[in-house]
């Protein structure tokens, strides 16, 4: 069964433009999945594999020969680009040689694509991220419906294109949404894991990704002969979600140096598994020295690493679940994000930044009262934003701070 993500409808938009395409994302995403489905609709066009030993020695061997056996088609898609150790640069001969063709390519690091192709490709070719699924993409393979309402709402209260007006949404229809969302958050945005037929499925399919492909992958691009202590570091991270990274006690616990812990850290961030996020300060320089707070790409690897799949509103880490959410929607749309904290401990969850305005943003299970943190308020008087966002479950309203104006809205929204 196919899950349609957005990104298929752009890199539809991008296949009569010279560029070459590159698919950048995690394993298991959905890369191969997306680029079959669009191979197989378009004629005078090939599907490879650089798993195939064959296609991959050819490739690197014999560049002439493999582009007298391929070439010759109109579009060429290469899946696993990442195992060519030369890849961009006979990537760049078949672009300069061939200009009719289009050639795809995906790859599932960051860092061997950048190192061994993209750096040789410049202004030859376009990158796009394919994340796991993002709630919207989840939201309309589960249930149609309730998708098409939650369109009506985002169209009405759009975060990267600005507000138009304050959402009115059905007690019922926030609820069914919610309902959704905490399963999302539970089990996370894997397509194989989406597409399981029970909760036990569910949990073999995130092991097989964590061992099978994570561990395997950081392994071997570490060279690393046993996996222990990295395991135990992505254990650690997983229990700080939505903290303040503590490298002293990370490298404690995992047994690292602090330069081989920052090597990792920047590892774990170009493998798509977790991502730092700075603080917030008008003058850049001091974003990085102070300590930054760790979230993860995918909600359900990481409740898989700590082992606990307990219903979201039965647990301790709830409010840090709800904020590895926003990190994630935002990182999906590619909004920008920074937390915001003071000497006196003052703090506000995310600090976004669009079309040069800056947008606090809060997370609360509930809200009630009306009541406004003073870490909120505190951040309000110093910016002055011209709005600002407590996301919760049950309340939809406006309140009006001097000049901020401050929205309630459902986490989903984002």
């Amino acid at each position: 069964m196919y899950i349609k993500r957005k990104l298929e409808d752009t890199i539809r938009e991008y296949m009569n433009k010279p560029e070459i395409l590159a698919i950048v994302g995690p394993r298991q995403a959905g890369k191969t999945t997306l680029l079959k489905k669009i191979q197989t609709e378009l004629q005078s066009s090939i599907f490879l594999s650089f798993e195939d030993r064959e296609d991959l020695e050819l490739f690197e061997q014999d560049i002439k020969s493999f582009a007298k056996k391929y070439l010759h088609y109109k579009y060429v898609f290469i899946d696993e680009f990442q195992y060519s150790k030369i890849g961009g640069k006979n990537l760049k001969y078949l672009f300069d040689t061939y200009p009719k063709v289009k050639i795809i390519i995906s790859g599932s690091s960051a860092i061997d694509l950048t190192i061994r192709a993209i750096k040789y490709l410049v202004g030859r070719v376009f990158v796009f991220n394919l994340y796991q699924l993002d709630f919207e993409e989840y939201l309309q393979f589960k249930d149609k419906n309730l998708f098409r309402l939650y369109l009506d709402y985002k169209k009405i209260f759009a975060i990267k294109n600005g507000l138009t007006g304050l959402p009115k949404v059905a007690a019922g229809v926030n609820r069914e949404i919610n309902i959704l969302l905490k399963e999302f958050i539970l089990w996370g945005g894997y397509p194989r894991v989406v597409l399981s037929e029970n909760e036990e499925e569910k949990k073999i399919v995130l092991k097989n990704i964590y061992n099978t492909y994570f561990l395997r992958d950081v392994r071997d691009m570490l060279g690393l002969s046993d996996d222990f202590r990295f395991g135990k570091l992505i254990k650690a991270l997983s229990i700080q979600v939505g903290q303040l990274v503590s490298y002293n006690e990370l490298g404690f616990l995992a047994g690292y140096d602090y330069l081989t812990l920052k090597k990792y850290l920047n590892l774990l961030e170009k493998t798509f598994i977790c991502q730092m996020v700075s603080p917030y300060f008008t003058n850049k320089r001091k974003e990085i020295i102070k300590n930054p707070k760790i979230y993860f790409f995918d909600t359900g690897l990481r409740n898989y690493t700590i082992g606990d799949f307990t219903q979201i509103d039965n647990r301790s880490d709830k409010g840090f679940l709800y904020e590895n959410f926003i990190f994630e929607q935002c990182l999906k749309q590619e909004i920008p994000t920074n937390y915001w904290r003071t000497k006196m401990k003052a703090e506000v969850d995310f600090i976004i930044e669009i079309a040069n305005k800056k947008i606090p943003i809060e997370s609360k299970s509930k809200f009630s009262e009306r009541k406004i943190s003073k870490s909120l308020k505190s951040f309000i008087v110093e910016h002055k934003p011209e709005y600002a966002l407590i996301l919760n479950e049950n309340s939809i309203e406006k309140i009006q701070l001097d000049e901020t104006a401050i929205y309630l809205l459902p986490h989903w929204i984002v």
